[in-house]
């Protein structure tokens, strides 16, 4: 009778679906440019997407759909992408993925497939407006890279602050932007090595952490797997290929692990679905270098998942059951409980978490939740909002609504401050792990991890904050800088003549807290300026000129940023104004330097236009130039060596860093910085030594280890420069700095390093 049923729900769902593509197809007959085999090509592209549209559109949207299309079509009709496909494939694509993979609907799926236009043809943002209307035009602005005419410290930053704030609007903007990224990601090796790595630094900078804060945790995983294998190309096809050869014993243990469980579940009555599925090959890369094992150590390579298929009210319940069943059948490690269900994230994740010892003694972690939480899980935002009718969820999207609340505070508090500081700011915002503390009246507040009291205060009001005097937790009192932890309760005490101060930026993490804390020392600032620039008018009455057409010449020639730092610090008598006498003289309303035009003969002619080949082989070329043009040298945070992947950073004081690619800093630089990154390239390296540093760990065998350590190295001909060990418990660590001659030259090392079976890891630091 069940089978029945089934078979009966999944013709009327397959009639359903073909309905609507009848119906979709009766209003389809989009006009598409160009030669037959491209017109082939995007009319499958097209059908692909109209396919994914699960949902029943009126016959608006389906209009508008088809005129979305045929727009874009014609306006990138003579585009074509690096791949040499037609370029309208790639606005359809992000379109699919808006749909498919993150759940959203025919206004997303209009403005995805707009979301080019105004950036790279000739239509403009007022025809968007005339045709779609005012919400689809305001989310194609958000979704349209500034023109780079106007000058801007950071145009990158400028760009990814302009779609964050457009946040304040609407959330879609963002979550387009985010499929947009991983198609151009997944399309990405077309692409030249040195474009590939920009955006893979800015993806991991900006784009990873906020599909983590969107829960979107399946698009996360691919986009940091991206990454992984542009910037670490040999680990990542390392560590595949493993993943690879041991799937057929993986999936062995899963069925033993699962067996017993589902005989269990059957007899509880609930449907359910169970499955294992291997964690990323970048989790799986974290846990090598954290944890300093090889890939043979881990043994929680995957993870099960148990899904049930019940009502909303009867999931938390079902969980607990189901949970209760898994511990029964298998020892469970008490301390990696995580009850999501009770507490859910911040951005609506909800699961049961536990770690057991399965057969042989293996850890496996085990995630349980229902139907819709899944969804969530794997979908993130998108699909939480279509759950938002289900009774007993309204307290559950108030998570999710209270982050994004705190976003639109912090980017509205943000917006005088330069892009750069705005992107970091709100970077700090997408914390991956939280804590629950608690109002003294018992109302939870969730903060990232390592928030301070004084964080909390601004959560609460920015006015609470700016006049917090004392911070009580548990009863008891804290300085402002005390780390909140789980279950903390807080309780603020005020004093209206309480006001921040400078050090108070160094005591908080939240952007909300800095960018306010910013604001009222800029009042302060403003008030010193006024008199300041009293002082000022003051003297340059002697010269009769103005103030106004004066002010930002001084402050350059004084070294201030900007002519409120430099009133405010005339009042605070921290410049000297009798310089100006000395140094500049009127030229009607302007000051001009005295000087200007001597040391303007002195300066050195820029050397323009010289080939690669006007130098005798130099060991770096940044952007196809002699790097000796640029007098560059080698980053000491990542120290590169001949082989790696690299590029170059122009220096604000002059010259130029040489980074790895895969360096720390790598994601910063190009995500703040893109228009100072160069091209670099390896040009003759065959008489350099570079530095590097490497980190062995191991079983300490006793006073034997570091004479074999250095005699294998010693006998690949490799200088040490300093060598640290310690140990502990029957296990050491040491850390190598040495001089190799290139990247095959290290790698000889880390092998040799490795041959002794009491080594466990030898790996480059990071």
């Amino acid at each position: 009778m069940n089978e029945e049923k089934t078979n009966i729900k999944a013709q009327n769902e397959v009639a359903s679906a073909q309905d609507e593509n009848h119906a979709l197809a009766a209003h389809e007959s989009p006009a598409i440019p160009g030669g037959e085999e491209d017109r082939a090509i995007i009319s499958r592209s097209y059908r692909n997407l109209l396919k994914s549209i699960k949902s029943k559109l009126n016959t608006e949207d389906q209009n508008n759909i088809r005129a979305a299309f045929e727009l874009a079509a014609k306006a990138h009709q003579t585009q074509r992408r690096k791949s040499g496909e037609p370029y309208i494939t790639h606005p359809i694509e992000v379109a699919r993925i808006c749909v498919e993979e993150i759940g959203l609907g025919p206004t997303a799926v209009i403005c995805a497939l707009l979301h080019d236009v105004v950036e790279d043809t000739h239509v403009s943002l007022k025809e968007i407006h005339d045709q779609f209307g005012d919400k689809i035009a305001r989310i194609v602005d958000g979704l349209t890279k500034l023109d780079g005419l106007h000058d801007s410290e950071s145009p990158q930053a400028e760009n990814l602050s302009k779609v964050l704030k457009a946040m304040l609007f609407d959330v879609r903007v963002v979550l387009i932007k985010m499929a947009d990224r991983l198609h151009n990601l997944r399309t990405i090796k077309s692409m030249a090595q040195h474009k590939q790595l920009k955006i893979a630094a800015e993806t991991s900078f900006i784009y990873t952490p906020l599909a983590h804060r969107l829960g979107l945790y399946t698009i996360k995983n691919e986009l940091q797997d991206i990454c992984f294998k542009i910037t670490h190309r040999e680990v990542y096809h390392e560590i595949a290929s493993k993943l690879s050869e041991s799937k057929r014993a993986r999936q062995s243990y899963i069925a033993e692990f699962t067996a017993p469980l589902e005989i269990s579940l059957k007899e509880l009555g609930i449907p359910f679905e169970i499955m294992g599925r291997p964690k990323s090959i970048f989790s799986i890369h974290n846990k090598i270098k954290t944890k300093h094992v090889p890939f043979e150590d881990i043994y929680d390579l995957f993870a099960v998942r148990i899904v049930l298929d019940v009502k909303s009210e009867q999931e938390k319940s079902a969980c607990w059951q189901v949970y209760s069943i898994v511990t029964d059948t298998y020892a469970p490690i008490t301390q990696r409980i995580k009850d999501w269900i009770s507490i859910p994230k911040a951005n609506g994740y909800e699961s049961l978490h536990a770690t057991v010892v399965g057969p042989g003694g293996r850890y496996v972690e085990v995630q349980i939740r229902s139907k819709r939480m899944d969804d969530i899980a794997e979908r993130g935002f998108a699909a939480h909002w279509k759950y938002k009718g289900i009774k007993g969820t309204a307290s559950r999207s108030n998570n999710y609504e209270n982050w994004l609340e705190q976003v639109r505070e912090s980017l509205e508090n943000g917006e005088e401050g330069s892009a750069v500081e705005f992107l970091a700011d709100f970077q700090s915002n997408l914390f991956a792990e939280e804590v629950h503390v608690f109002t003294p009246k018992g109302d939870m507040r969730i903060l990232a991890e390592g928030a301070t009291a004084l964080d909390f205060a601004f959560s609460i009001h920015s006015d609470i904050g700016c006049t917090c005097r004392a911070v009580r937790v548990n009863n008891r009192i804290v300085p402002f800088t005390y780390r909140l932890e789980n279950g903390d309760q807080v309780e603020i005490i005020t004093d209206k003549n309480q006001k921040p101060s400078e050090d108070w930026l160094q005591f908080v993490i939240s952007s909300k807290a800095k960018n306010r804390i910013r604001s009222a020392l800029k009042d302060v600032k403003r008030e010193q300026a006024s008199y300041g620039k009293e002082i000022l008018e003051r003297k340059l009455n002697a010269f009769k000129v103005p103030v106004e057409e004066n002010c930002d010449l001084l402050a350059k020639f004084y070294g201030f940023p900007n002519r409120l730092e430099f009133l405010s610090a005339i009042f605070l008598e921290q410049v000297d104004l009798r310089k100006i006498s000395k140094h500049f003289r009127p030229d009607g309303i302007h000051l001009v330097e005295k000087h200007l035009v001597e040391e303007k003969a002195t300066e050195k002619p820029k050397v323009t236009g010289i080939s690669a080949r006007s130098v005798n082989k130099p060991e770096v070329y940044l952007n196809g130039e002699p790097g000796s043009l640029y007098k560059y040298s080698f980053a000491n945070c990542c120290n590169p060596v001949a082989g790696d992947d690299i590029f170059g950073f122009v220096l604000v004081q002059g010259g130029a860093k040489i980074h790895r690619a895969n360096c720390p800093n790598a994601s910063n630089l190009y995500a703040q910085y893109a228009h100072r990154i160069l091209k670099a390239e390896w040009g003759n390296i065959a008489k350099k030594d570079f530095i590097s540093e490497i980190v062995i760990t191991g079983i300490d065998i006793g006073s034997g280890v570091i004479s074999k350590l250095t005699n294998a190295l010693a006998d690949l001909g490799i200088n040490i420069r300093s060598f640290s060990i310690s140990g502990e418990g029957g296990y050491f660590e040491g850390r190598v700095s040495m001089v190799v001659a290139n990247t095959d030259h290290l790698q000889q090392a880390l092998l040799a390093l490795k041959n002794f079976d009491w080594v466990k890891s030898a790996q480059r630091a990071e």
